[in-house]
């Protein structure tokens, strides 16, 4: 179904070179890098009151460009599988469907190639929650789970944005490191999260045809095309267009905890930054205005399409729930978010805080 060595070689062929480094200052960038995600889980897990040394069971992995995509293309390959499987038997086993089956899988493994392409060039760092451990990438004993910094990537964003590189690398890791503890330190949330997942995939419709006319339909609305007395679609993405109804209540839960933990790490990074980051109401700003222009008209109308603009209100409006909540019960309060799936946060919530506040900590009456 999706040729994944193919999309592998198609992305890091057409991805774009890193930025111009020595081996040696190579070699010193992936070394800071290490030294500050240790000292990093420290300065999270006193700010946060998450976890303990012995939580953190994952590995920590500098990668460039194409060794991100690797790890990607792993983890795609493990939360898609039970997907593909019942694409792949409802398609059958014909001459003629295996044909089409081979070239379907080439041509989606070079699309996929290109948007992991696109994507590697701008992701600073990420904790990969469902990686599974292969020859080249070692995982979590329980259940996977890596984190991963991009060097090239921040190099590249720490020069952008001429800010001091040892501050920015410290800030980065800050973010990233509190991903991990969020996993390492909560058990059920990977699980949790997991089966949100596979629910929102077993809704797909695996029907050819009824997809094809899903994203024709996309299509037409992208550009305008739409014919006349449809409504409802502006300002939706190709992702969100194609969903089934079960799928977009399932989206709204996923967004919602989404929310929170993107919402979450920017708390974190802010609160524990003036502490350890001397120039990070300057790197803050900087960074902030570059996530909100984006890098180019083509950067902006690729992010819309792929959704990756609903990734950027999942950090502001998360971190508004986060500071809201903190500020009305404290950081042990807040933490009782993390009790279990029913304490997690509803879409609705993200945006009042004050419900959330209401439903979990709510007094009994007198």
């Amino acid at each position: 179904m999706v040729d994944w060595n193919l999309a592998v070689a198609t992305a890091t062929r057409l991805m774009r070179p890193g930025p111009d480094v020595s081996r040696d200052e190579a070699r010193a960038v992936v070394a800071e890098l290490r030294r500050h995600a240790r000292s990093a889980e420290e300065h999270v897990r006193g700010f946060t009151g998450l976890g303990t040394p012995e939580t953190h069971d994952t590995p920590l992995l500098v990668v460039d460009r194409p060794g991100w995509v690797r790890a990607n293309v792993a983890g795609f390959r493990e939360l898609l599988k039970p997907l593909l499987d019942k694409m792949q038997e409802r398609r059958g086993t014909s001459p003629g469907t295996m044909v089409m089956g081979a070239v379907g899988g080439k041509v989606t493994g070079v699309e996929l190639g290109m948007l992991l392409s696109f994507l590697a060039s701008r992701v600073l760092g990420q904790y990969e929650t469902f990686a599974p451990a292969t020859r080249d990438l070692p995982a979590g004993a329980h259940g996977g789970g890596r984190l991963l910094l991009v060097a090239p990537n921040i190099v590249h964003v720490e020069r952008e944005l001429d800010v001091e590189p040892h501050d920015f690398r410290l800030w980065v890791t800050l973010h990233e490191e509190t991903h991990r503890t969020q996993f390492t330190a909560v058990p059920w949330l990977r699980d949790h999260l997991e089966g949100e997942i596979q629910a929102f995939l077993s809704e797909t419709d695996v029907d050819p045809m009824t997809v094809l006319e899903r994203v024709r339909e996309a299509a037409q609305s992208l550009v305008g095309g739409r014919p006349e007395g449809e409504e409802g679609d502006e300002g939706r993405s190709l992702v969100e267009i194609v969903q089934t109804p079960a799928q977009r209540e399932i989206l709204g839960r996923l967004t919602a905890v989404m929310s929170l933990l993107e919402g979450h790490a920017d708390y974190v990074m802010d609160g524990v930054g003036p502490e350890v980051v001397p120039s990070v109401a300057e790197i803050r700003e900087k960074f902030q205005q570059r996530r909100a222009k984006g890098a180019s008209r083509l950067d902006m109308a690729l992010r819309k399409l792929l959704g990756l603009d609903a990734k950027l209100r999942q950090y502001r409006d998360g971190e508004r729930f986060v500071r809201a909540v903190v500020d009305e019960v404290g950081m042990e309060g807040f933490n009782r978010v993390w009790t279990s799936p029913n304490t997690l946060p509803t879409k609705a919530e993200i945006g009042k805080p004050a419900d959330w506040i209401t439903r979990v900590h709510r007094k009994p009456e007198a």
